[in-house]
């Protein structure tokens, strides 16, 4: 019986498909696997036939319907593996097979494509500029050093003619998969023995075993990132009935290597830009936790309800037996925080919000007529006095504060102390807390006496970025010290809440079991350009605070339009544009559901949805929690976006007054390094806003614009 692969680009064309077509496909791969090798040449329903001048001799269709074929790599080496590689149109489907070549990697030993027919046309052109370059891109590196890295002789050609990144970028989707990510490697200035490392080498040694051999059935196995081997009839019912997301497949072999590692022997983090699959990975380094041992318990943790609440809904996709799902928690650190402090003492305070907050600071300050603004204070309770878990008036006069960009005197220090008594008084006396001071509770607790009831074996943490010091001691405080206690995934550059920490310091050394991922597979390469301006290239603290972070080779392998930005003479005119905006996106068949709106402010996002709801275009408000088969455009606030993906997102009121917002930063004359941080997270809740959108961006502004824009 023949057996069945599929690879990455069917994925892509069948989830665009409609429902009969996808029947039809279903229909016919039902058929495929019901067939001997020899029966499936001669049935005449599927059709398996030959692609004329294909430049793979493999190359063959099938019948899905009268309109449709899927197009199919055959064996011709005597094994009975054959890959499903793209459902197009008929016509399409025969243009598209009659280009592309499939070959062997000669480095990884995994399957990969090429359109032969673009390349021959572009590199001729290409060889023209290179003549009067004055240096081509890949010129110091030999022959020998890319054959090494698995750049073959039909790619060579190409290769040498390259003159810069922008023509690079002009091969992507053309060139074989494996021997692009190392070009742009090499481009981005990489070491040869780095891309090896991180690259090359995992995969070959993967394929070791099997390097001798050539044949379509072993390249397939050894190209788990793009094409999944279906065991069987219901395996295949099961991927191609589900709900479908790739990633539940699909593992770029960075992100597979570092979820599937056997064991690390301490904590572990992962980093990367938005986009990257640090989401993916822990929720498949928790998949691989689950297997090792039968009474395992993890809890799987991020920053707010609403991703938690995802996390939940994604690791069922792809943990699907109930027993081991039971042996997860999935919550934030504040809520098992509050239900630690619940358990212990009689009832838990009422928590604040940040409004009672700064009208609490305000009145302190003004009754001990201190100098310093609110803002300094609650940022001197928050980031010294929480961050350090200081309770005491001498551990706070001898403290080091660190961060912070002006010098208290001990007198100082001693007047700063009293308000914090006073504010930390006030609410004790009205039950009353903070939510980092439940953490902070939660946290003395747990370390002062330990209980096996609310310890957990691993500790798996996503979106990282944003969780203060007092949060990450609750997570200490909840697993033993030990292999994979905790794994850690977040990207610095979305951090939007300047929780600075140091991992170390907390119990948290993650040196040398660190990872990076700089692939992005959500947004388009001409959406992280424009978005990375934003961030003006300012230095970002890492996420355990130990140096700095960079998005020096971090990409996307996608391609689309340019983001737009315009420009309006009032709210009313750009909430108008808005709609024109999601109505055009409307009608070029995006469904309202994969299409956002954010701004900043609520009063921004009443305006549109009212707007929207004039126009007769459906909407609702993330914040009321919202089902995601729900018909309407989703309308949230910026910070509401983090986690969140649309393939069309329209970012609105990016506003001179906006961006950066007075109220959020520190004046550069009360605290220096705390008015740079806080410009730092204003430029990062932007950016996180504008790379939720997968496919097309929608930048809007009235009156002056924010000078983060660079319009």
């Amino acid at each position: 019986m023949p057996q069945l692969a599929l690879a990455m680009p069917f994925w892509d064309e069948y989830e665009q498909l409609e429902k009969s077509v996808r029947a039809g496909v279903r229909k016919a791969m039902r058929k495929f696997q019901q067939l001997t090798v020899a029966e499936l040449y001669a049935d005449k329903g599927l059709h398996l036939e030959s692609v004329e001048n294909s430049r793979d001799p493999r190359m063959r269709t099938i019948r899905v319907d009268d309109f449709w074929r899927g197009v199919v790599l055959a064996p011709d080496d005597g094994s009975d593996v054959f890959l499903l590689v793209n459902v197009l149109p008929h016509d399409r489907a025969y243009r598209w097979a009659a280009k592309r070549l499939y070959t062997v990697n000669t480095a990884t030993r995994g399957l990969e494509v090429r359109d032969v027919v673009a390349i021959e046309q572009i590199t001729p052109v290409f060889a023209r500029d290179a003549q009067a370059a004055d240096s081509l891109l890949f010129e110091k590196f030999s022959d020998n050093t890319l054959d090494w890295l698995g750049i073959d002789g039909r790619t060579l050609p190409a290769v040498r003619v390259i003159v810069d990144k922008v023509q690079l970028l002009a091969f992507g989707g053309l060139l074989p998969e494996d021997q692009f990510d190392v070009l742009q490697h090499l481009a981005e200035g990489f070491d040869p023995q780095e891309i090896y490392d991180q690259i090359v080498g995992p995969k070959n040694a993967a394929a070791d075993a099997k390097a001798a051999r050539d044949d379509l059935a072993t390249a397939i196995a050894n190209t788990p990132s793009r094409i999944t081997l279906v065991s069987g009839p219901a395996e295949l019912e099961e991927i191609l009935t589900k709900p479908f997301a790739a990633w539940r497949i699909f593992l770029h072999p960075t992100q597979r290597r570092i979820a599937y590692r056997p064991s690390y022997s301490g904590p572990a983090q992962v980093t990367g830009g938005p986009g990257t699959g640090k989401t993916v990975v822990a929720l498949h380094r928790v998949k691989h936790l689950l297997d090792q041992r039968p009474d395992t318990r993890i809890l799987l943790t991020t920053f707010t309800t609403a991703l938690a609440n995802s996390l939940r809904e994604n690791l069922g996709m792809l943990v699907s037996d109930p027993e081991k799902l039971s042996r997860v928690e999935v919550t934030t650190v504040n809520a098992i925080a509050h239900r630690v402090v619940r358990g212990r003492k009689n009832g838990v305070y009422a928590l604040v919000d940040d409004n009672d907050v700064r009208m609490r600071w305000e009145r302190i300050r003004r009754a001990l007529d201190l100098p310093w603004a609110e803002a300094f204070l609650s940022q001197e309770f928050r980031h010294v006095v929480l961050a350090q878990g200081i309770v005491t008036k001498d551990a706070y006069l001898d403290c080091v504060r660190r961060g912070r960009g002006s010098a208290l005197s001990r007198p100082q220090r001693g007047r700063v102390w009293d308000a914090i008594e006073a504010f930390t008084t006030g609410l004790d006396k009205e039950r009353r807390q903070t939510h980092l001071q439940l953490c902070a509770e939660a946290a003395r607790m747990l370390t002062e006496n330990p209980s096996p009831a609310v310890r957990f074996d691993h500790v798996v943490v996503d979106e990282a970025q944003d969780l203060h010091p007092a949060q990450w001691r609750v997570l200490r405080a909840l697993v033993a010290e030990g292999p994979d206690d905790l794994f850690i995934t977040g990207d610095p550059h979305q951090r939007i809440y300047d929780s600075r920490v140091s991992l170390r310091s907390l119990g948290i050394p993650v040196a040398g079991r660190t990872g990076r991922l700089r692939i992005n597979y959500r947004s388009t390469e001409e959406i992280l350009v424009w978005s990375r301006r934003i961030l003006d290239g300012e230095p970002v603290d890492d996420l355990g605070g130990d140096g700095s972070d960079s998005l020096v080779g971090y990409r996307s392998l996608l391609r689309g339009g340019a983001p737009v930005v315009r420009s309006f003479g009032a709210s009313t005119q750009e909430a108008g544009g808005i709609v024109d905006q999601v109505r055009a996106w409307v009608e070029s068949g995006v469904p309202t559901s994969e299409i956002a709106v954010c701004g900043r402010f609520k009063s921004v996002n009443d305006k549109v949805f009212d707007h929207l709801a004039d126009a007769g275009i459906p909407a609702v408000m993330v914040r009321e929690g919202v089902d995601g088969d729900t018909e309407g455009v989703r309308i949230a606030t910026m910070h509401s976006m983090k986690g969140l993906e649309f393939r069309c997102v329209a970012v609105a009121g990016v506003n001179a007054g906006t961006f950066p917002w007075e109220r959020a930063v520190t004046p550069v004359d009360v605290d220096r390094l705390q008015h740079e941080a806080d410009l730092a997270a204003e430029r990062c809740l932007l950016y996180v806003a504008c790379t939720r959108a997968r496919e097309f961006l929608y930048v809007s502004y009235s009156g002056q614009p924010s000078g983060f824009l660079n319009v």
